[in-house]
């Protein structure tokens, strides 16, 4: 079921890989460019309301956006957060972190410790071209094996 009122229902970021459960973004995030969503597809709130089966192909995802992270960028931390306080639509932030980032140590939505660093930026997005391939290969493999 698709809500149109949710931003998550509908298309944001760079479509990374869409199934038919889930889909995985590259979310457009000022400061942070290897910011990932992995989206459930059908409108549901909560990590609980999956089935088994389902709850697993899920953190698959989520596991498999992390590794490709870390294979290409090698980045000092992996967060993962699924909040959803402020849209209740079941997804999961894969965010890459590095030590000269803005924020870092801190979580991405907390107070900047510092400027963005504009050439360490730039540098990062050279490398997203190969994190989404990695990305797509490693879904799509996920996916056939369901």
């Amino acid at each position: 079921m698709t809500v149109l009122t949710c931003p998550l229902c509908v298309a944001s970021g760079t479509v990374v890989f869409q199934g038919e459960k889930f889909r995985a973004i590259r979310a457009d995030e000022p400061g942070f460019p290897a910011f990932y969503r992995v989206i459930w597809t059908a409108h549901v709130v909560e990590f609980s309301d999956l089935g088994l089966a389902d709850r697993h192909r899920c953190m698959a995802a989520v596991n498999a956006v992390e590794c490709a992270l870390r294979a290409v960028l090698q980045p000092t931390k992996i967060n993962l957060a699924a909040l959803g306080n402020v849209v209740p639509h079941l997804h999961w932030h894969v965010i890459a972190r590095f030590e000269w980032d803005s924020h870092f140590p801190a979580p991405v939505w907390a107070t900047a410790q510092r400027p963005v660093d504009g050439a360490a930026v730039t540098l990062l997005q050279a490398k997203l071209g190969e994190v989404d391939l990695t990305i797509q290969r490693a879904l799509a493999a996920l996916c056939q094996a369901d």
